[in-house]
């Protein structure tokens, strides 16, 4: 696999990285089509594994890295870290404010963003995952911008490890906006392309990180922290509170490690 991936440019590397995540996506969404509710503890551990994946991801494959590479830098080895992280959380939160999305499970009078009720609940929904993978795609792009760039401590490996672990967190992801769709109304076949299509925004945010990092290299540690910052402002905003709310408590904790540790063996054992 590590092969296929160095004999093409790093663009190409993100897309089909991506391609791969969106792919995951589809997985969760064609639930629609065997069920009609999936079992609430299933979900909830699901989105306590893909808590714990996004957080040593963002650990692992993003912060450690930017560290790394600013300790030869014209500034303190902690300043773009802390910059970039700061600015990636309040990119997602200046986001959230702005577009209108409705989070899996809540009521129409939940919603957020810019007049939000004058929108479709369904559209909502699609709003809310959509937003949220728009850092998942930019960390899988400035991971391969960062290969490109020559930055020691990143590898292809690493990079596909980062892919493999976001698409595994992907996969309830798609359930989750499909099935509410399907209670919504709609027939299972548009409640699967729109579970699918909030995936579509990975491989399109991927390639903005490899341009903004191959173009730019000395924002690299910055633009990896800043990845670092928008992926954990989606955990803590609305992974694991949404992983916790029905009461599977320890379920969703258990399954947070379980993810942490997945993720974190892929990218040491790769990386």
């Amino acid at each position: 696999m590590i092969e296929f991936f160095t004999a093409r440019s790093p663009i190409e590397q993100a897309v089909l990285a991506t391609l791969f995540t969106w792919g995951m996506t589809a997985v969760g969404a064609s639930f629609v089509f065997t069920t009609k509710k999936v079992n609430q503890k299933f979900m909830d551990g699901m989105l306590g594994f893909a808590g714990g994946v996004m957080v040593a991801a963002s650990f692992w494959s993003l912060l450690a890295p930017a560290i790394a590479m600013a300790e030869n830098g014209p500034y303190p080895s902690w300043f773009p870290a802390a910059v970039g992280f700061l600015a990636g959380g309040l990119f997602l939160w200046i986001a959230d404010k702005i577009i209108p999305h409705l989070h899996p499970g809540m009521s129409l009078k939940h919603a957020e963003g810019f007049r939000p009720t004058r929108k479709r609940r369904s559209t909502l929904l699609v709003l809310a995952i959509t937003l949220h993978n728009i850092p998942e795609g930019l960390a899988i792009g400035v991971a391969f911008g960062a290969v490109a760039a020559g930055l020691p401590s990143a590898t292809i490996a690493s990079a596909v490890a980062l892919a493999i672990g976001i698409g595994l967190q992907n996969l309830p992801e798609g359930t989750a906006v499909s099935l509410p769709l399907r209670r919504e109304g709609l027939s299972r076949r548009k409640s699967f392309f729109y579970g699918q299509f909030s995936g579509m925004v990975e491989p399109i945010s991927a390639i903005i990180g490899v341009l903004a990092v191959v173009a730019l290299q000395p924002i690299l540690p910055f633009a990896l922290s800043f990845a670092a910052g928008a992926m954990l402002f989606v955990v803590v905003e609305e992974v694991i509170p949404g992983s916790q709310e029905n009461g599977n408590t320890d379920l969703a904790t258990m399954c947070y490690l379980i993810g942490f540790t997945v993720m974190m063996i892929l990218d040491v054992a790769f990386g």
